[in-house]
């Protein structure tokens, strides 16, 4: 007698078998004044019970930067501080 097979909701089989997303990890410069900004983002996330980790904020910035229109992407890059590209020298 062979065994029946439970059928599952087709969605909840599509969420399952959907590979997860290829992680990339990456650094970067960034001024001490906008690193300062993280911490604040992150007390401003815990205000409303939603922690956030760093890697968190920079995605929601990211989200949120690509629904600008190209002249609003420019505004915004424009306002940011120059930053010398690669790792500061060690002393």
């Amino acid at each position: 007698m062979a065994k029946s097979r439970k059928t599952r909701d087709t969605g909840a089989a599509e969420a399952e078998d959907a590979a997860p997303a290829k992680l990339v990890r990456d650094s970067f410069t960034m001024p001490a004044d906008d690193f300062a900004l993280v911490a604040v983002l992150k007390g401003r996330a815990l205000q409303v019970q939603r922690p956030a980790k760093k890697s968190e904020l920079l995605r929601a910035g990211l989200q949120a930067l690509s629904t600008l229109s190209p002249q609003a992407l420019a505004k915004a890059l424009d306002a940011l501080a120059p930053v010398k590209a690669g790792r500061p020298k060690k002393k």
